[in-house]
């Protein structure tokens, strides 16, 4: 007897600039059609897109919004979620209540409880959905996940990551959100390089420590500076110390305004060998303390949108879920404890800012070695009594579930 054949997942794109156009390209040309159906796309500006035209000529309609979009009775079964962080749990919840499951771009969104609204939804509708952490879901952290949850490494110590990528003005200016903390209407963006370009990074340390598949370590204890470069209202260089529930020591530190492009990079110290990634090569490797190593490959090795494949695989043949929101929260309330560690943001002092008119970029004079030399130490700038630095106040994480004030 014939076996019959499989219907095409059928797809819905929200948000076809930035990030979304790298989605969108994906879904027209790396799918074969018996595979996936792009219904239609969501897209409220789409001449911000270089794929207005494409759209037109093979009949995928571009609609305003999510809720026109099941307006006609349809429910795709994947929603990709790519708009601004500010709407991502708004949209998600909205697609998981009309039936669909969702691959949100990362960050979960911009607070705790909206995060925390987001794994109630999944519950309710008894769907999933994926955040778009990569690193989440590579080989190489899979791996790594599977050998520190089982104890192979003993107890872990303290796990530190650090990355720099500098950015420019039109970084800045490319929306009308980028450095908010609230958009226009009020609502919370916290848009930050905790949040937005570095978000995988502090969203790992979390994640390696998650004593299941789809989940995280939660932090107990967050203190953090923030500094500012660039005329924003957020922060764009942010240095932390965490500890998690179970004592781990994390610490972070990221910036948008060194000279130069730095990492990403990380080490994580357990009980009985340390693991390291970047500092010297691309393949995380750890090493016991008796002088025995395993290498697992670079987390950068995969598709950057592997993700977007694992979950059309989901849809065709139901698995478990690497990275949902159960396993994203983490990185949500440390980064809401950062905000909530300073009573203001501090400003470089000007004597220290170089600038170049002709690429729009700024940067902080010796911020880079200043920076990577607390990383090597496992201190924070106020500890290394550099002149520019202000101390961050601890904040209590346990039993918060409302930015900002707690409860």
């Amino acid at each position: 007897m014939k076996q019959k054949e499989k219907k095409p997942v059928s797809v819905v794109l929200v948000g076809m600039a930035g990030m979304g156009q790298s989605y969108l390209e994906i879904l027209l040309e790396g799918f074969p059609s018996e595979e996936v159906e792009v219904q239609s796309v969501v897209e409220p500006f789409p001449e911000r897109s270089a794929y207005v035209e494409e759209l037109k000529d093979r009949g995928i309609p571009v609609l305003e919004s999510i809720s026109q979009m099941y307006e006609g009775g349809r429910s795709p079964d994947l929603v990709v979620v790519c708009s601004p962080i500010h709407h991502h749990v708004s949209q998600t919840s909205f697609a998981l209540e009309q039936g669909s499951c969702v691959l949100c771009e990362k960050p979960i969104g911009a607070t705790i409880q909206d995060a925390e609204l987001l794994i109630k939804a999944t519950e309710i509708a008894d769907l999933w959905a994926m955040l778009g952490y990569q690193w989440s879901y590579s080989r190489a952290i899979q791996a790594l996940k599977s050998d520190v949850k089982s104890g192979k490494f003993g107890k872990p110590i303290r796990l530190k990551t650090l990355c720099f990528w500098p950015r420019d003005e039109a970084y800045y200016k490319r929306n009308d959100w980028a450095g908010k903390i609230k958009d226009a209407q009020g609502k919370w963006v916290l848009d930050s390089p905790a949040n937005n370009a570095m978000a995988h990074f502090l969203h790992n340390l979390f994640y390696i420590l998650g004593d299941k598949l789809d989940g995280c370590a939660m932090p107990s204890e967050v203190t953090a500076e923030l500094y500012r470069t660039y005329p924003i209202e957020n922060y764009d260089t942010v240095v932390c110390r965490a500890f998690t529930r179970e004592d781990v020591e994390i610490l972070f530190y990221a910036s948008h305004t060194t000279s130069d492009d730095l990492g990403p990079m990380f080490v994580f110290e357990f009980e009985k060998a340390t693991i390291t990634y970047g500092e010297v090569t691309d393949d995380i490797i750890a090493k016991d303390h008796k002088g025995n190593t395993k290498h697992y490959g670079s987390p950068e090795a995969e598709h950057p949108l592997r993700k977007l494949f694992e979950a059309v695989e989901t849809i065709r043949e139901p698995k478990a879920i690497l990275c949902g929101p159960e396993a994203s929260v983490g990185q949500t309330l440390c980064m809401n404890g950062m905000q909530e560690s300073v009573s203001s943001i501090m400003d470089f002092p000007d004597s220290r800012i170089n600038s170049d008119p002709e690429c729009g970029r700024r940067w902080v004079k010796d911020l880079l070695q200043e920076l990577q030399d607390c990383y090597k130490k496992g201190i924070l700038p106020i500890e290394a009594k550099l002149d520019w630095a202000r101390p961050g106040k601890p904040v209590n994480r346990k039993s918060y579930h409302h930015f900002p004030g707690g409860k």
